[in-house]
């Protein structure tokens, strides 16, 4: 009987969510604009968020996000905490672990400096063979690799 491994989704969440999913042994990755369109109001970015974007998942096994711990604006601010919420009664209502990862600790893992800039991260995950079209699919491919560095690492210590 052939077990396939349980599926990560990694996620950049943001006004644009960058997102990449380990499914079966491949990676896909994209982005996801959550920006109201004109006439809409603010509060739709959530509704889309969870119908439009994480209805999408619903095979998912294991979620990682970058958890961002100092923004630089209220508006900011209120979007992530907003999405984050979601995200995570998500998360509980489906019973799928989650873990978020900060910010320094993704962009480390990946280039070797915690306060690396965008174009390095994007630069960084198109030397791993990938090509994000922005900076936040960059940011999610790079949660996707630090999550799969973690599972490995748990697999050795476990001796599976």
């Amino acid at each position: 009987m052939r077990h396939a491994a349980p599926s990560i989704l990694a996620i950049d969440i943001g006004t644009t969510v960058g997102w990449a999913l380990l499914a079966e042994g491949k990676v896909v990755s994209g982005r996801f604009d959550m920006m109201p369109g004109r006439g809409e109001n603010v509060g739709i970015r959530f509704v889309r968020f969870k119908r439009e974007f994480l209805s999408n998942f619903r095979a998912v096994r294991e979620v990682y996000f970058e958890e961002v711990r100092r923004h630089e604006g209220t508006h900011a601010a209120h979007i992530y905490g907003g999405f984050w919420a979601h995200l995570l009664a998500w998360c509980e209502e489906n019973a799928i672990p989650y873990r978020g990862v900060e910010v320094a600790a993704i962009k480390k893992h990946v280039t070797g400096k915690g306060n690396a800039n965008k174009l390095a991260m994007i630069d960084a995950m198109r030397k791993r063979g990938y090509d994000p079209v922005d900076d936040n699919e960059a940011d999610a491919l790079a949660i996707l690799s630090y999550a799969r560095h973690q599972r490995a690492a748990r697999k050795n210590l476990s001796g599976a």
